[in-house]
């Protein structure tokens, strides 16, 4: 019996060796078990149909994937699904200045994207580490959100139409890029965030801002971390902040270990926050500089000189992801209302110290927008499976603070494979139905991305 996918596509688009499954199956977690039983390369719209139709007629399942720089499993194929890379489909299709909108296919690169909005005048301020090479479609199947968030908001907010392509192989084409249009439910922001579980993103129409002032960036040394909050309310209070976001001084040795940089500080400090700001703010930022330091709850800072110099000090923040990969972290991504920072780190501090006394931690995150990082590191005596299993079982303490205060066990890097068993700690019953119930809708064969974001009925 012949194969489907030799039938609907040539050895160019189709790949099954070795080295390409394993590539292609896996995302940045690196710690599943990968085993697609091949790869297909798209190149169109139909050919996301085909596919999703002969998946349907022949009973195989797809798992999207884009830039794979995802940190939750939710692009990992570890039984023998078939991987759809949207690598081929990478062109700006169009671009409307008077909307300032721009089309383009699913595996349009982010910095790909930004570098065009800036050859138009423009910007696509959605920014994160990974923007080298992550890709729109994946980006919006997440809803990123990265370094910026605080100013510029979410990728959702950015999205002003939507070519979708269900589980059923329907094409959607939502919104049109209009910017009023209450027509209903909005059904593009139903794909927005739910990881290719109920359809796959192949186009998308993304609204540009205007070009940002010169920024500036300053690096303080916070030396308690409940005064970060100080630092935050300081700063907002006397200007508008593009970024506010805060490392530790164990995620900083990382960074300066594996980029071979220098201290931003003289001496070490427990806890550094960075800021970004339009350098028209500087007066203002100097001012809120000399608030902080008087009343204590910074000891030291540095402040960009030149645009080198500002994308040395946002190396230290955005190096760290990269610099710890080796270690094979557990990786927490957690958030609650800005309000409720304070306790809920101190709260969180203290379990991850009870709990963990024998590994290394390191924090980072956007302070700014709620959004912490906790980073277990694992030790070399311990095997990956060994090392997970031990993290997975304090995660229930740890999500049911989260849960007491109405927040999210994942902010900003989804749900996957990594904390799918654990998401009715921020959703409902009712709505994990409600949930189970669009997919059963939208993707009735239930091939698209499965056993990702929705937990297993037990």
């Amino acid at each position: 019996m012949s194969d489907p996918l030799d039938e609907l596509f040539s050895p160019r688009q189709l790949k099954r060796d070795a080295d390409t499954l394993a590539e292609w199956g896996r995302d940045w977690t690196r710690s599943y078990a990968v085993a697609p039983s091949a790869v297909v390369f798209v190149e169109s719209i139909d050919d996301v149909v085909k596919l999703v139709q002969a998946a349907n007629q022949h009973d195989f399942k797809l798992v999207p994937s884009g830039g794979r720089t995802g940190l939750s499993g939710g692009a990992v194929a570890g039984h023998g699904e078939v991987v759809v890379s949207f690598d081929r489909m990478n062109r700006i299709l169009d671009f409307d200045p008077a909307d300032r909108l721009v089309t383009c296919q699913a595996g349009v690169v982010t910095q790909t994207l930004q570098e065009f909005a800036g050859e138009q005048g423009l910007s696509y301020p959605v920014d994160f580490a990974s923007s080298g090479s992550s890709q729109i479609g994946g980006n919006i199947a997440t809803n990123a959100g990265g370094i910026k968030v605080i100013r510029y908001g979410l990728t959702r907010d950015w999205v002003a139409g939507l070519t979708v392509v269900t589980g059923n192989g329907e094409v959607l084409r939502c919104n049109h890029g209009l910017v009023k249009n209450a027509t209903g439910y909005d059904l593009r922001h139903l794909f927005i965030g739910s990881e290719g579980t109920l359809g796959f993103v192949v186009e998308a129409q993304i609204r540009l801002a205007p070009a940002p002032q010169p920024q500036q960036v300053m690096v303080l040394g916070v030396p308690e971390f409940r005064d970060i909050l100080e630092v935050l309310r300081t700063f907002q209070g006397a200007l508008t902040l593009s970024a506010f976001e805060f490392f530790s001084e164990q995620a900083l040795q990382k960074v300066l270990a594996h980029r071979n940089l220098r201290r931003p500080l003289p001496q070490p400090v427990p806890f550094y926050t960075l800021l970004e700001f339009d350098a028209s703010a500087l007066e203002a930022a100097s001012e809120a500089f000399e608030a902080v330091v008087e009343a204590g709850w910074v000891v030291d800072g540095v402040l960009s000189q030149s645009e080198a110099q500002a994308a040395a000090l946002w190396q230290l923040r955005e190096g760290i992801s990269e610099s710890i990969a080796g270690y094979t972290p557990y990786k927490n991504d957690l958030s609650v209302r800005i309000s409720q920072m304070p306790d809920f780190i101190e709260t969180v501090d203290a379990l991850v110290s009870d709990s963990y006394p024998d590994f290394e931690v390191c924090w980072y995150g956007h302070i700014g927008d709620g959004n912490l990082h906790l980073n277990i590191l694992r030790p070399e005596s311990l095997s990956v499976d060994e090392f997970y299993q031990r993290c997975h079982s304090i995660s229930p303490k740890l999500f049911a603070e989260v849960s007491n205060r109405q927040g999210s066990i994942s902010a900003e890097h989804g749900v996957g494979l990594l904390k799918r068993d654990f998401l009715g700690f921020s959703r409902s019953p009712e709505e994990l139905e409600i949930m189970r119930g669009l997919k059963a809708m939208l993707d009735p064969g239930q091939i698209l991305n499965p056993g990702k974001l929705l937990p297993l009925k037990s």
